[in-house]
């Protein structure tokens, strides 16, 4: 059943051909056989223990009850899901970001996304390897990474990174590890994964998913999404799992709830839209912008009018302030959540957190320090005026004078821009080698963005990104799609070693 996407299994459900119990079965069979032996990818930090005895209640249900009734959630009965270890579960999981200060922590009640799952009907198989803390912790760290876990491969070329801090989740949707995952982004961290793994990733509008119950970095621009082989699936993953939450106020202002993303998805969703062409973002490796070229044709081949080049005003000019808001945010919000930590936790704030670090610096730190941890410590509480002010130059810079500028010179109904370069080989002397990138402005924004598989230099995913303005998800996922049903470019991984010249 490799590469078979949700609605295929759903239908052998339904036929009576498959069950959940055996499809469960056969993914951590696979786990077994790819992730924990063989090439070793390392992209599941932890199984769930209860996983068969789910799969084996939900079939239960289906044979006397039928599928869940809910139209939105129904298509996730009895398919396994995994979710980044940032997402707190109440059950025999630990949630710990990938730290060994969390090692031992049991979450009390499940996060929002978790409790969705879960009433969607959704097996949690598991909790996927993650940059620790969200890479959130050192100016050199190596994106994969963390103290719990280790490190995480790339499935395509196991010497290179699977890019942060959603490598899990990344690697193990590309590998056939799940029918799809959960990951998070605060800027990034669902884009660079999913694009360097070959697959799709969605990063929704800030508030459409509630952030209840996941470590955070900064309530700003944290935000969980769907990862999945194929657009239709993230669509149905993004479906189950997005809604209002009393315990998230952002997510009691969502402006399209209930809409059912994946239901009418069409190949001819391309056509009249307008689309501008961000060479803002064009232009670091010659490859990248050969596979862009290739995207366009296909684009206007779709229908799709372009407006070729567009500028994305101050796209590149939001580092420092974004950083700014990111420290003061990082420790407020990690001091929230720590406080009220379940058991387990060997840390209750920020401050524990890089005391914890520094007395088991030999088993934490022996690749990269905690020089962001450092400086986040350092900042006062939210009420400063140093962050109000740079809070409000992030929205200003990439709202109405950023994204929303853009969209509205032109009259665009959506912006692409390649995702990134391909992945770089992890490196624990130097650390990450980022090249090229164009999540930030979206992520900054709190504006919604999707990767999907755009082709391959030397056997590496390159990802093509679809960017709008807030709550514009089911547009950009129709385009999506029409996009990757007139291209068909992912190709499932081979573990090859290194790169093939």
């Amino acid at each position: 059943m490799e590469e078979y996407s949700i609605s295929q299994l759903r239908a052998l459900m339904d036929a009576g051909e498959l069950t959940s119990s055996e499809l469960t079965a056969a993914y951590l069979d696979r786990i077994r056989e790819l992730d924990q032996t063989g090439p070793k990818l390392n992209s599941v930090i932890e199984l769930n223990p209860d996983a068969l005895e789910i799969a084996a209640e939900l079939d239960r249900e289906r044979r006397e009850r039928g599928t869940r009734q809910d139209e939105r959630s129904s298509p996730l009965h009895g398919i396994p899901i995994l979710i980044k270890d940032n997402i707190d579960t109440a059950d025999r999981m630990r949630t710990s970001a990938g730290s060994l200060a969390l090692a031992d922590h049991v979450a009390l009640r499940d996060s929002t996304v978790a409790a969705n799952l879960r009433a969607a009907g959704a097996v949690i198989l598991g909790k996927t390897n993650l940059s620790e803390w969200a890479n959130f912790r050192s100016n050199h760290s190596v994106s994969g990474w963390s103290s719990r876990g280790g490190q995480t491969r790339n499935p395509y070329a196991l010497d290179r990174n699977p890019c942060g801090s959603s490598s899990g989740s990344g690697t193990a949707v590309a590998a056939n590890l799940c029918a799809a995952a959960v990951g998070t982004e605060t800027d990034g961290s669902i884009i660079c994964p999913s694009h360097t793994c070959g697959i799709v990733g969605i990063k929704p509008t800030l508030g459409l998913v509630s952030r209840a119950g996941i470590i955070p970095i900064a309530h700003s621009q944290d935000t969980a999404g769907p990862m999945a082989r194929t657009v239709a699936d993230a669509a149905l993953l993004l479906a189950a799992i997005a809604g209002p939450d009393a315990r998230d106020a952002a997510s009691l202002g969502v402006a399209n709830t209930d809409i059912d993303y994946a239901g009418g998805l069409q190949s001819d969703g391309l056509a009249g839209a307008r689309i501008g062409v961000a060479r803002t973002f064009f232009g670091f490796n010659p490859a990248v912008d050969r596979i862009m070229e290739e995207c366009l044709r296909a684009l206007r081949e779709c229908g799709a009018e372009l407006v070729d080049p567009i500028d994305v005003p101050n796209a590149k000019n939001l580092g420092d302030t974004e950083m700014e808001v990111l420290l003061y945010e990082f420790h407020a919000d990690l001091d929230a959540y720590l406080a009220h930590a379940g058991p387990g936790a060997a840390a209750r704030s920020l401050a524990e957190v890089i005391a914890f670090n520094e007395k088991h610096a030999d088993r934490v730190m022996p690749h990269f320090g905690q020089e962001i941890m450092l400086q986040a410590v350092e900042k006062g509480p939210l009420t400063e005026e140093k962050y109000a002010q740079a809070l409000a130059t992030n929205h200003r810079l990439s709202r109405d004078e950023g994204i929303d500028a853009a969209l509205r010179e032109h009259r665009l109904d959506a912006i692409v821009e390649p995702s990134g370069g391909p992945s770089w080989l992890t490196d624990y002397v130097c650390g990450d080698h980022y090249v090229g990138g164009s999540s930030s402005p979206a992520a900054v924004a709190g504006y919604p963005s999707i990767t999907v598989p755009a082709g391959y230099i030397h056997g590496l995913p390159i990802g093509m990104s679809f960017v709008g303005t807030a709550w514009t998800e089911a547009k950009l996922i129709q385009y999506a799609y029409a996009f990757e049903q007139a291209t068909q470019v992912r190709q499932p991984p081979q573990f090859l070693q290194n790169v093939q010249f």
